[in-house]
């Protein structure tokens, strides 16, 4: 691969990436909830649903997708009710001022690594750039070893770019409400977050 074929697929994942979906709101509402570390978590799940799938594209397996897309339905609706289950429990629960550093300490970093992963491998707008377009952008019947690894890292390097403004803006703005009321907007805005990008992944066929 040559050095413009490199920069196209990074300016289509990044214009990709920037362009507000399930992933992002989920990121939002993680991070709003539970703070940077968990929500950081969630990203290194979706990078990883990422690259599964450019690791599909340049083996050629598109063909998968359309002989077993039973699997890849699964996959989505799992995706789907994890992350209406994380909308109710936010807006059910609810996060106060005594349980914020309880909640974390908590843990749940696998829970958050697996919904990053499962969002991404069951969000259509991941399954459509990785096996459609990206076929476009670059030539995936040259590719050799070491070009696969440079397109990993352009992709680690160019989805944490674009998505970890959006994790530090949004879990820094959660120390600055103190107040029940701001809390229980913060609550309910995170669970409207989660059920919609549960929404938009089950409406997209």
């Amino acid at each position: 691969m040559t050095p413009a074929s490199f920069l196209a697929y990074s300016a289509a994942l990044g214009i990709a990436a920037a362009i507000p979906g399930p992933g992002v709101t989920a990121l939002v509402a993680r991070a709003l909830g539970s703070g940077f570390r968990s929500s950081f978590t969630m990203l290194i799940g979706l990078l990883l649903g990422d690259l599964f799938y450019l690791t599909a594209a340049v083996l050629g397996l598109a063909f998968v997708a359309q002989q077993f897309g039973m699997v890849f339905t699964v996959i989505k609706w799992f995706g789907v009710l994890y992350l209406a289950w994380l909308g109710w429990r936010f807006w059910r629960e609810g996060i106060t001022p005594e349980n914020i550093e309880a909640g974390r300490a908590r843990g749940g970093l696998l829970s958050s690594f697996l919904g990053g992963l499962t969002l991404t491998l069951g969000n259509p707008k991941t399954m459509v750039f990785y096996l459609a377009i990206t076929p476009t952008v670059i030539d995936l019947n040259s590719i050799t070893l070491s070009d696969y690894v440079v397109l990993a890292l352009i992709t680690a390097v160019v989805l944490t770019v674009v998505l970890l403004p959006y994790l530090v803006l949004a879990s820094r703005a959660r120390w600055f409400l103190s107040s029940p009321r701001a809390l229980k907007m913060l609550n309910r805005t995170a669970a409207t977050f989660m059920v919609g990008a549960a929404a938009a992944i089950a409406a997209r066929h």
